[in-house]
């Protein structure tokens, strides 16, 4: 039986936005709806780590919220252990790696991460498909090549993985329940029309059935005229679903 947190926990939000103080605008719209914040590159080559600490403090409540730095780390074996660490030191709840980098790199930047940091393997980007793949020299279709990375990260002593939901039960038979899986490419039926480059998406409600961990839900949300509503409204139509397994 796959975990089914509150949908609040489950939802995290990318703050994908031009500054610091963009960012604590839309938490402080959104906090009592999502207490769960992607930090990715944008927003940690703008602002540095203090961000975080913005957003924590913008998102003050009753609970703590929760930080997933996806920085998508790719270098050499010692600079991502190195980088591991410094992130854990921040406190942050999530972050990534390629698992593209190999295993030596992989098992690396497991020894540096603490228990309560979930080291996630990313394996084929949401905004790539099989055109993508073969640009880069790989042959086999994108399930294929989510499959033999993820089977590199678990291999190496990662937990989790971010994958599309398209390939979650896949994972979900290979691994069962002690993968942690983050989905990407999750939209609501509601707010399918385009302006991102995501190509692999399902709704909020299948890819929790199929058996996601956590879903990362950006533009319906960030780009609504009322981010907040959006929110509540994905919640709880999220609320009851159950993975499939249970």
């Amino acid at each position: 039986m796959t975990s089914n947190p509150p949908a609040k926990d489950k939802i995290i939000l990318p703050l994908d936005v031009p500054d610091a103080a963009a960012a604590v605008r839309l938490v402080t719209q959104v906090a009592e709806v999502i207490r769960f914040y992607k930090v990715g590159l944008e927003l940690f080559t703008r602002c540095g780590p203090s961000v975080i600490e913005q957003v924590r403090a913008a998102a003050d409540g009753s609970e703590p919220c929760r930080i997933f730095l996806d920085l998508k780390l790719h270098d050499i074996p010692n600079t991502v252990a190195r980088a591991v660490r410094n992130a854990a030191s921040l406190g942050v709840d999530m972050l990534t790696v390629h698992l593209a980098g190999g295993g030596a790199m992989i098992r690396a930047a497991a020894s540096e991460a603490p228990e309560n940091l979930l080291l996630l393997g990313v394996t084929v980007l949401t905004s790539s498909d099989a055109g993508t793949l073969r640009e880069t020299g790989v042959s086999d279709d994108v399930e294929t090549q989510v499959m033999r990375l993820a089977r590199l990260g678990v291999d190496h002593g990662l937990r989790g993985v971010v994958a599309s939901p398209l390939e979650v039960v896949a994972l979900r038979a290979r691994f069962g329940d002690r993968l942690k899986i983050v989905t990407p490419g999750v939209r609501p039926a509601w707010a399918t029309g385009g302006g991102d480059d995501q190509r692999r998406v399902m709704t909020p409600g299948e890819a929790i059935r199929v058996g996601a961990d956590y879903l990362v839900i950006g533009r319906p949300i960030s780009g609504d005229p009322d981010p907040k509503a959006a929110a509540r409204r994905i919640a709880e139509e999220t609320a009851f679903v159950q993975p499939v397994s249970s």
